[in-house]
């Protein structure tokens, strides 16, 4: 099941219940600001994940995997490509 346009598994993530967030695919801005720019984009080409996208993995989503602070080492990049075969 897709839980968010860039791999991240929002079932996993703290801050879903510490917020009361559904998840990049049900909200229409995120509660981290005033909005993410993988979702946009994914959104805009009418992807479900950016996995579906031609440029996968952009820059953009690249520069988020591999955040210092806040990425993930790559595992969301991963996340959508498993996503990619399931669906």
């Amino acid at each position: 099941m897709i839980e968010s346009r860039c791999g991240i598994l929002c079932s996993e993530c703290a801050y879903k219940e510490q917020v009361g967030c559904k998840g990049c695919l049900h909200i229409a801005k995120p509660f981290w600001g005033d909005n993410c720019p993988v979702k946009n984009s994914c959104e805009s080409k009418e992807h479900q994940h950016c996995g579906q996208c031609g440029e996968f993995p952009c820059a953009l989503l690249k520069q988020f995997a591999y955040d210092e602070k806040q990425g993930d080492g790559g595992k969301r990049i991963e996340q959508c490509k498993c996503w990619l075969q399931c669906t």
